[in-house]
């Protein structure tokens, strides 16, 4: 069923959370009680943006359906739908994460200066779907894929909202928002000031253990970035081989986010 045995926590969580804001969905009617619970997941659905990128990346399970299913669980909790990021990301992002002028992900304004923060999160966020369609055009079969699930994803939210509009709000509307945004935030500090052809010296990492075991090792970054195909479960063995080729100021070890100030 899995294609990687380490999969299977990852999954697993994402169901249990699924569960858990289906029981707020149908049980919980006190618009207090609904905001506390959005604000008490922002967290754990913030971690689960890390793992539906690595699922994108590759996927969870053999059968196709399965990971269909999967899919549309993310999309509830992180806004994203099947393919987006494959088309957004993977076939974008990855072959053109040093070209300022072609990344789907850049951190540079048109005219080459950098964006701060907050306005590349905004720019990334609510350009995504837009982006991600735009690469689809020379991925058609990746692009009709994600155009069909995303309108059936599309058609499954409405339906939550038509039945139960108040709780639907806040268990699945509003955190989809927060979680694309958050995503977005979080990429900043991939790559942000980093202006290099060496792909050895275009990514910030971070090798704190709790980070890598709340993000699937996303710490290593630039292991991710030259050998994006390989399972988030090896990367850090891959970057033990590449690290002498990292620049010492790239490797940090922070907690919480991927650059410590």
């Amino acid at each position: 069923m899995f294609r990687f045995s380490a999969d299977r926590f990852p999954a697993s969580l994402v169901l249990v959370f699924s569960t858990i804001d289906f029981i707020a969905y149908f049980l919980i009617d006190n618009v207090w009680w609904l905001a506390s619970y959005a604000l008490l997941m922002i967290i754990p659905k913030g971690l689960i943006c890390a793992w539906n990128h690595h699922h994108q990346h590759t996927s969870t399970f053999h059968a196709k359906s399965l990971n269909r299913i999967l899919e549309f669980f993310y999309a509830l909790h992180t806004g994203v739908t099947t393919n987006l990021w494959v088309l957004h990301h993977v076939l974008g992002h990855h072959r053109n994460f040093m070209d300022q002028t072609r990344d789907e992900s850049g951190w540079k304004r048109a005219n080459g200066t950098a964006m701060n923060a907050l306005e590349y999160t905004l720019t990334i966020a609510v350009t995504a779907y837009y982006r991600g369609y735009q690469v689809g055009r020379k991925f058609p079969r990746v692009q009709r894929d994600f155009l069909i699930y995303s309108v059936l994803t599309l058609f499954g939210v409405i339906l939550l909202c038509w039945f139960r509009p108040l709780p639907a709000l806040f268990v699945f509307l509003l955190p989809m928002v927060f979680s694309l945004l958050f995503t977005a935030w979080v990429t900043y500090d991939h790559h942000s000031g980093l202006d290099t052809d060496d792909a050895f010296q275009a990514s910030f990492n971070n090798t704190n253990r709790l980070f890598n075991l709340l993000t699937g090792n996303l710490g290593y970054h630039t292991a991710h970035h030259y050998r994006q195909g390989l399972h988030w479960s090896k990367l850090p063995e891959l970057h033990e081989q590449i690290q002498h080729r990292i620049p010492l100021e790239l490797i940090r070890n922070s907690k919480f986010v991927l650059v410590e100030a």
